[in-house]
């Protein structure tokens, strides 16, 4: 008996620690969305959407622009109530939340414009929300201070707490917003594009915070369709196409080729650009240009059907090259000739009379006019060709160059009299390069001409500025996008510390040669 007993227990405690193995191997999860639907004046935003994200994982949310991701985060987030579906949140069901509900459950997001008041200084920005909750009556500059050094210290952040916000880089500035959330109990943090306007280096240390946080138990939802970040920092992903789901799994089930796929129902053939150069005379020659504090010694010929790709890690010099080829800054020294003729820039004026166009880094805020109509932006650089002799604007001539540059770049839009926020990003970069393919250009100049731009709307304007390249206008094309370089250029330079450093034809390199030029190490390594 006794022995039958001692066997017994042993059975059961195997039995137990067997079931106990089971347990541990099934996933708890901080979030389940299921079936959730959105519609906004008739239009169905999200039809039937099912998310689930794991504690402590790293999931993707990724899709095209206008997929539905924001809208989701927005329900998710207690922004916009949903119309069918469900939420459960650290297994709490909710059939609608708010705004305050969602903070209270764990769940912080941080935008992509990050939601920061640039005219009050960190610590500040940091309290502001506690200090909200709380409905305090009464400024407390010690608690204040208090508060935003228990925020930085969560992911050991250093940065001057008096400083105003808006003297800070975007990294520091995600860095803030990163810290804020952390002060309210995040469980869920969601990330929407966060590395859009970061270099590789800042990029890499906001991976190293994002894996810390993973590590104390925190799930991170990021947002992005770029396929490189996706697979180096998620676990998991989900995928949009117009409102609905598309595929969910394990991001190590994917490759480049099934994520795109999945992304836009589209295959894309990675190839290089292949085009007829005139190589008899240079449209653009570049000769010893020099400007202080900017860049020295630099020269280099442009074809007509050329398309040149720059590179180089921040503070390279190649911003104030692209800046003083389109007169914004004057150099110093050196010669400028277009069609072999030296100009004298001066001014941007003197670039567009010289036929130059320049496409700048920050859309929002130095290529378009934001509150204008999508016609107005399109149609701004040449309104004087759509003119009479006295001055008087040809509404037909513009009503037609609008609807056709709407058309042969693909912008979605209803209606080109809304306004260009509206848009998406994709669209709104197809907008500004609208903008000046309208204009007879001899040279045009594009700085990160698809940042924030998703897959698709980044191969149809590949295809665009191709043929720009292809009817004779000579690009240059200033990336960070080091695939994109390889695809879209002929030719790629290398900038360091405001010198060209590596000159190289597209057909002698490969990525990790690239990469290893730029980041100026052992390409063996790399």
């Amino acid at each position: 008996m006794r022995g039958e007993g001692s066997s017994g227990l042993i059975s059961e405690i195997f039995r137990l620690k067997q079931f106990e193995k089971v347990v541990k191997t099934v996933p708890e999860f901080i979030l389940h969305a299921k079936g959730i639907e959105k519609n906004f004046s008739g239009v169905r935003a999200l039809m039937g959407v099912d998310l689930s994200i794991e504690k402590g994982s790293i999931h993707c949310l990724a899709g095209e622009n206008g997929c539905g991701k924001s809208t989701l985060i927005k329900i998710i987030s207690g922004v916009h109530p949903m119309d069918g579906g469900s939420l459960e949140i650290n297994g709490k069901q909710y059939e609608k939340i708010n705004p305050i509900e969602a903070i209270k459950s764990g769940i912080q997001v941080i935008y992509q414009d990050l939601s920061l008041f640039p005219n009050l200084t960190v610590m500040e920005n940091l309290a502001y929300n506690t200090e909200l909750a709380e409905n305090r009556k009464f400024v407390s500059w010690a608690r204040i201070q208090r508060l935003a050094e228990e925020a930085i210290s969560k992911i050991d952040f250093s940065v001057d707490l008096k400083a105003r916000v808006s003297d800070l880089s975007i990294a520091d500035k995600q860095m803030i917003a990163i810290s804020r959330a952390l002060l309210h109990n995040a469980k869920l943090i969601i990330m929407d594009e966060p590395t859009t306007a970061l270099t590789r280096k800042e990029v890499n240390n906001l991976f190293r915070i994002i894996k810390d946080l993973q590590s104390k138990g925190i799930s991170i939802m990021f947002v992005s369709h770029k396929l490189d970040e996706v697979f180096e920092i998620s676990d998991a992903f989900t995928i949009l196409r117009n409102g609905e789901n598309v595929k969910s799994g394990l991001t190590s089930e994917l490759d480049n080729k099934s994520f795109s796929y999945y992304m836009t129902g589209k295959e894309f053939e990675d190839k290089q650009f292949e085009n007829e150069i005139g190589h008899e005379n240079p449209r653009l020659e570049v000769e010893n240009l020099t400007l202080k504090h900017g860049f020295s010694d630099v020269s280099f010929s442009l074809y007509p059907g050329e398309i040149i790709g720059i590179s180089g890690l921040m503070g390279s010099g190649r911003t104030e090259l692209a800046m003083s080829l389109f007169g914004i800054y004057k150099a110093d020294s050196g010669k400028i000739k277009l069609d072999g003729k030296e100009l004298s820039l001066s001014s941007v004026q003197d670039a567009l009379n010289e036929q130059i166009g320049y496409v700048p880094e920050d859309r929002l805020t130095e290529g378009l006019f934001m509150s204008q109509s999508i016609g107005d932006n399109i149609i701004i650089s040449r309104l004087e060709d759509l003119s009479n002799k006295v001055g008087a604007l040809n509404f037909p001539a513009i009503r037609k160059s609008i609807n056709d540059w709407v058309q042969r770049l693909k912008i979605k839009t209803p209606n080109s009299d809304n306004v260009v926020q509206t848009l998406s990003g994709g669209n709104q970069q197809r907008v500004v390069i609208a903008k000046w393919m309208s204009r007879d250009l001899k040279v045009l100049i594009l700085n990160g001409p698809t940042v924030g731009v998703d897959i698709g709307s980044k191969a149809d304007l590949h295809e665009v500025l191709k043929d720009a390249a292809r009817q004779g206008i000579g690009l240059i094309v200033l990336s960070d996008d080091l695939p994109e370089i390889m695809s879209l250029c002929n030719r790629v330079m290398v900038m360091k510390a405001g010198k060209i450093t590596g000159r190289y034809n597209i057909d002698e390199l490969d990525l990790s040669m690239l990469t290893a030029e730029i980041q100026d190490v052992d390409y063996a390594s790399a």
